[in-house]
């Protein structure tokens, strides 16, 4: 009964995440979408976080992005501990494809910059809230 209400509750998230980001606004870029806005605004508003002395974190503010909401779900359904295993695992597995591809290809000193560029995408798409 617990997990069928909390399927539910992720399949209402990603539903309303989906359809919140990308409405159509009344005098948008050409009556398009509003999300070219919403970045536009977001970017000029950007402040970096002041870190706490005590606060503990591993780099800057996460974005949201289109993955986000599917995170929050896992982070709600597995728990932070096991989200964290799980995430730190996938991101393991992936730094390693990447060397195994740079190997592979002949061009191993560009794995760190691969590696950082996954970080960077990963950030973007809401891997990382």
């Amino acid at each position: 009964m617990n997990r069928s209400i909390l399927k539910f509750f992720l399949l209402v998230t990603i539903a309303v995440s989906a359809v919140s980001g990308f409405s159509v606004a009344v005098g948008g870029v050409n009556g398009g979408s509003s999300f070219v806005i919403a970045q536009k605004f977001s970017s000029q508003q950007q402040s970096s976080p002041v870190a706490k002395r005590g606060d503990m974190q591993m780099g800057k503010m996460a974005k949201f992005g289109i993955f986000s909401p599917a995170v929050y779900a896992a982070k709600i359904i597995l728990g932070q501990e096991k989200l964290n295993k799980l995430r730190g695992k996938g991101i393991s597995l992936h730094s390693q494809a990447i060397g195994n591809f740079c190997e592979w290809s002949g061009a191993y000193h560009l794995r760190t910059r691969l590696v950082k560029l996954a970080k960077t995408n990963g950030d973007t798409l809401g891997f990382l809230v």
